[in-house]
């Protein structure tokens, strides 16, 4: 298979996301149904906060063995890993939340809080501040679109060794893990008064699914621990914030057996797909 043939694969698992994104489109929902998609998201984020954790993680503890106990690898090796994973984690949690203290301030001087919420929209999006559903689904499409490029990476690096079979086999899985994600990022609008427009679900599906293209072609050409452990540690940090942000969400619209119903079957359906590459060998 070539080197084209491969990315164009890869483009095509990491662009399996927009699957999902429609179901923003479909405007206000009850209550009940907004809590139970929201905690949906909420499981799909949480699985992925455990799955990007322990592919971030494992290099690192690699590292150790190799320098404690195999006395084959050197402590600087794991310091430097170590390093990046929890540097990367602090940038990935932080920067999100100070963009989103900037968003706040911005919104506040934009308009006084007591006008009603379609006027707030109005004024916000005449002045180019994102609203706060905008603004969490895109802070979840970047936590995502990080976590994508080091699924990427994992493709390029492993048709760069000439395993083509196990790089399909990421491509099938990561295309059906993908295709969840979607949901999670349209998850915020569930509760919203306003649809996201096609052209803002179109740019979330591409920070969140055009990443694996990129890490596909990115690690064809160089295969890096180092790069994935920063990559994951990032996403890690960001998809924290997010989870944060929504299980505040579901708080709010109360529904606690819906809610918890939610978050089970969003981490059944991460797990679900994680399995397909586990049966497969992957």
């Amino acid at each position: 298979m070539s080197q084209a043939q491969i990315l164009v694969l890869g483009a095509i698992a990491g662009l399996t996301i927009f699957i999902g994104l429609p179901v923003g489109r479909i405007g206000t929902l009850p209550a009940a149904a907004s809590a139970f998609l929201t905690a949906t998201a909420t499981g799909i984020l949480l699985f992925l906060l455990w799955d990007v954790l322990s592919a971030g993680v494992e290099p690192v503890e690699a590292a150790l063995t190799a320098a404690a106990v195999d006395h084959s690898g050197s402590w600087s090796r794991f310091a430097w890993l170590a390093a990046l994973l929890g540097a990367g984690f602090v940038a990935g949690l932080m920067s999100l939340v100070y963009f989103d203290e900037l968003i706040a301030r911005r919104r506040r001087r934009a308009g006084p809080q007591s006008v009603g919420a379609a006027i707030a929209f109005e004024e916000a999006r005449s002045a180019r501040i994102l609203t706060p559903a905008q603004s969490l689904s895109l802070m979840i499409a970047t936590g995502i679109g990080l976590h994508n490029f080091s699924e990427g990476l994992a493709i390029g690096q492993s048709a760069a060794a000439g395993e083509i079979s196990l790089a399909l086999v990421l491509i099938i899985g990561f295309g059906l893990h993908n295709a969840t994600e979607g949901f999670g990022i349209v998850g915020p609008f569930a509760g919203s008064q306003h649809r996201p427009s096609w052209g803002f679900l179109l740019l979330a599906g591409l920070i969140g699914g055009g990443p694996t293209f990129f890490g596909t072609l990115i690690g064809q050409a160089w295969v890096s621990d180092a790069l994935s452990v920063a990559f994951l540690a990032l996403a890690a940090g960001s998809i924290l914030y997010v989870v944060i942000e929504l299980l505040d969400v579901c708080r709010r619209l109360g529904r606690k057996r819906l809610v918890a119903w939610g978050i089970v079957l969003g981490l059944t359906l991460g797990f679900a797909t994680d399995f397909v590459l586990v049966a497969a060998g992957a």
